[in-house]
């Protein structure tokens, strides 16, 4: 998952200076945790793995000065890539959003019954929500973005009645579109006089961190874009037991991740979730991540008491954050400060698993998760899930820490005690990045036997989970975040672990980004492929990508998941380039580098970008918005584009909708608002 690293209450002491001539730092050079460079006069270690990040820029970034320390304090500071930084006016919009060339006519008038007044429907032609065709004797409705599904066979067309087929095409109910694109396809030239604006749908109602969270390689993955035909579910391997959970039945989950940094730099509290609707829409809300650390007898467990800085060894944690701050009035979901309580009590909650609770309590249907693992700290679920043992350690840990709140008492903040943060989290959330699959870059990997061990994980928590409610009259929540790309998804047995779960977030998003800092520019999270993607295929290896949300979902459904358990993740921010050439309004062009961000390079929140200079883009055949000024370009999820998924994943009978992360949304929730449309 795409995220920011965790933020502690106290800064370590900076390592040694190199003993040897380091190479010069350079922009366009990717570095990895270790590597030392020059800068200045000065030399850099780096922490992790980074590009375009000007070593000394940050004091919480990538960067570890080699010929000095850092005086530590004991005053909780900043989270690592989160730096309080002031978040600059933006700028009003230039234009509304521009429909890139073809531009179907989207209010096209309802025809007179009895009358096939549109023109007939193309098999090869793309079709947005609002056009009208004639097919068969009937006139049809699109109700999103399809091409190749014949109206009356699928719930793309919404049936206008029969029509006698007499008529010949009114000239004002003309929404045929161009045929599917064989070159370069779609956005043409930016607007000079009054652009074209595409209908954006008005939502009805109600989710990774991201430390430049980069692919091993260039992302390269998907069928073809849009097939009609019902997936073919391939064979799985027989389950070594037997399934507990059937999919998920009645309305469709709404849910986002709360990163625990966000209360530092971004000043984003609980209680903002609380304030701006978002939380009375939701139907979960993770909590963003609890670590998992290797223990002196050779085991991995949960703890919470852990305040270290994350210098790099995946080894951080922010107890303060989780349950030892006391929160002001004005931070706090009830307007009601934290109490100190009564020295050495022991049963004293205060944090944001406080706040939580507190937020719970004015949102019924809220349920909360906490999430283990994300991009950073994932280093050790592959070791922790090798033996039978050792996965029953870490389980029960887990569940003791998080699930019966067992938090070590805290002299110093006065807070936690046995059972003080039972009932704050009503389920669990595995977000391993990823099995079978290198992440970050140092975490423990076995390509060989985390497809299996992987699995057995997912049973091993359902198992004690069960075990837990079955003394207490509670149901727990087994959930995981999973990568979107086909060699994440084939690197486990989706149709087996999927049954000991209650839903899968697909982490649909991060397909391209700034840390291909040259470009060529592309979506970020599109619903579908481009074949006039730079990246459609490999030029090297001839593989067609699949790293698009539609291929994730039918990859998953083919593989025999139940669509049920699917989740639809959109990105409450976007990624972007700089130095972009002026030309087919900076869609696949090349760069100088990644776009400058508030709290990263090439990241930046919706409710920035919003109003972002620039002219907005709609992308007929991806169906993302892009945005660009003349030289830098942005790619993200507008209301509209989240509108269209909750749409898709109707469509598609899955389970949910999700986003990363809460903060990146307006101060009024109109993100959230949008997902809610799945429940319309």
């Amino acid at each position: 998952m795409n995220f920011r690293l965790t933020a502690i209450s106290a800064v370590v002491a900076i390592a040694s200076s190199a003993a040897f001539a380091a190479t010069a730092w350079n922009s366009a050079t990717v570095y990895t945790g270790g590597e030392i460079v020059t800068y200045q006069g000065k030399d850099y270690k780096a922490k992790w793995w980074t590009q375009n990040n000007v070593p000394g820029a940050e004091q919480w970034g990538p960067w570890e000065l080699q010929s000095g320390s850092v005086t530590p304090t004991a005053t909780p500071v900043a989270p690592t890539a989160t730096p309080a930084t002031a978040t600059p006016t933006p700028v009003a919009p230039t234009a509304t959003p521009v429909v890139a060339t073809p531009t179907p006519a989207v209010a096209t008038p309802t025809p007179a019954a009895g009358s096939c007044t549109n023109a007939a429907w193309l098999d090869s032609a793309i079709y947005v929500g609002g056009n009208l065709v004639s097919y068969n004797g009937r006139n049809y409705k699109a109700k999103w973005w399809t091409q190749g599904n014949a109206p009356g066979t699928n719930d793309v067309w919404q049936d206008l009645g029969a029509c006698d087929g007499k008529a010949t095409p009114a000239p004002t109910a003309t929404p045929v579109v161009t045929t599917a694109p064989t070159a370069t396809p779609v956005v043409t030239a930016k607007p000079t006089a009054t652009p074209v604006v595409t209908a954006t749908p008005t939502p009805t109602n109600t989710p990774a961190v991201t430390a430049t969270p980069k692919p091993s390689a260039t992302p390269v993955v998907t069928a073809s874009p849009t097939p009609t035909a019902t997936p073919v579910v391939t064979a799985s391997p027989l389950p070594t037991t037997s399934p507990t959970n059937p999919p998920s039945t009645g309305a469709k989950q709404v849910g986002t991740y709360f990163a625990e940094w966000s209360i530092y730099g971004r000043a984003f509290y609980l209680k903002n979730m609380q304030d701006s609707g978002q939380a009375s829409k939701l139907t979960f809300l993770n909590y963003s991540f609890a670590n998992v650390y290797k223990q002196a007898d050779g085991t991995y467990k949960c703890q919470a008491n852990i305040n270290k800085a994350e210098t790099g060894n995946q080894d951080g944690g922010d107890a303060w954050a989780v349950y030892q701050k006391g929160f002001a009035a004005n931070e706090s979901v009830d307007g009601v400060a934290d109490a100190w309580g009564t020295d050495g009590q022991q049963v004293n909650l205060k944090g944001n698993m406080n706040q939580l609770k507190k937020l719970k309590a004015k949102n019924p249907n809220l349920k909360a998760l906490i999430s283990l693992g994300g991009w950073t700290w994932s280093k050790y679920f592959s070791a922790a899930s090798a033996t039978p043992a050792l996965r029953q350690a870490l389980v029960s840990s887990c569940i003791d820490v998080w699930i019966k709140g067992n938090l070590p008492f805290d002299a110093a903040s006065n807070a936690g005690g046995p059972g003080t943060g039972a009932g704050v989290f009503d389920g669990i959330d595995i977000d391993w990045e990823y099995p079978g699959v290198q992440g970050i870059g140092t975490n423990t990997v076995d390509p060989v036997n985390d497809k299996a061990n992987y699995t057995l994980l997912m049973q091993e928590f359902r198992k004690q989970l069960d075990a837990l409610g079955a003394t207490n009259g509670k149901k727990y929540l087994l959930t995981v975040a999973i990568g979107a790309g086909d060699e994440k998804i084939a690197a486990t047995a989706p149709a087996e672990y999927s049954k000991y779960l209650d839903w899968i977030n697909i982490m649909s998003y991060d397909y391209n980004g700034g840390w291909d800092a040259q470009g060529p520019t592309d979506f970020q999270s599109n619903l579908y492929q481009d074949p006039a993607s730079p990246r459609t295929v490999d030029p090297k290896t001839g593989k067609v990508s699949k790293y698009y949300t539609d291929a994730a979902v039918k990859d998953l459904i083919a593989r025999g998941v139940p669509a049920a358990k699917l989740h639809m993740g959109v990105p409450f921010y976007g990624r972007g380039w700089t130095g972009v050439a002026n030309v087919n309004n900076g869609l696949y062009q090349k760069a100088t580098g990644a776009a400058k961000g508030t709290y990263e390079a090439g990241i930046e929140d919706y409710k920035v970008l919003k109003n972002a200079p620039g002219t907005e883009y709609i992308h007929p055949v991806t169906q993302q918005t892009y945005r660009f000024d003349g030289s830098t370009f942005w790619s993200y999820d507008t209301p509209r584009d989240i509108k269209l998924k909750a749409d898709y994943a109707k469509s598609m009978g899955m389970g949910g909708i999700f986003s990363w992360e809460a903060d990146g949304d307006t101060t009024t929730g109109e993100l959230v608002e949008a997902m809610t449309y799945i429940n319309k």
